[in-house]
């Protein structure tokens, strides 16, 4: 296993553990994160996304695999099972990641899913009818910035 997969690995077991501080330790300083949710995280925006997350966990577990990677970027699956706080829904989401490192530690990290599916699971009939429109995308990348914004400044 290389040093690359090594941090991925570590990464997914501290997320595992709900262990938000260790990966944030796995970022670069200048780390930018993605997915649907949460398109454009930069820095430690990015480590306090995990924070919230993993502070709000229920019913959460999370598996990985295919992890691979060179020097310069790896990949990996994940799955996630939780409910989901706002509506009490159960959530099984699937996604694919891919990374870009340096200095040792990632310094790009985008998480893709189908968000139409994600949706339908924790919005229910809401998702269902309008999960695949940009504007239920938008409103939920709204509530998530909200809900990171609020996050932070009760960590202050």
């Amino acid at each position: 296993m290389n040093d690359r997969v090594e941090l991925i690995d570590r990464f997914y077991r501290s997320f595992q553990a709900l262990d938000a501080p260790q990966m944030a330790s796995c970022y670069h300083d200048e780390v930018r994160f993605s997915d649907p949710a949460f398109p454009d995280l930069r820095g430690s925006a990015a480590g306090a996304m995990w924070a919230m997350l993993c502070d709000r966990a229920q019913a959460f577990s999370l598996t990985y695999s295919d992890v691979e990677a060179d020097n310069q970027r790896g990949r990996a699956h994940w799955e996630a099972r939780y409910v989901f706080s706002a509506t009490g829904r159960s959530v099984h989401n699937r996604i694919d990641a891919e990374f870009e490192f340096r200095d040792g530690r990632i310094v790009r990290h985008i998480d893709r899913f189908d968000f139409w599916r994600w949706s339908r699971m924790a919005l229910g009939p809401a998702g269902l009818v309008l999960g695949w429109t940009p504007f239920l995308k938008r409103k939920v990348q709204s509530q998530a910035a909200e809900n990171l914004e609020r996050y932070r400044a009760g960590q202050t």
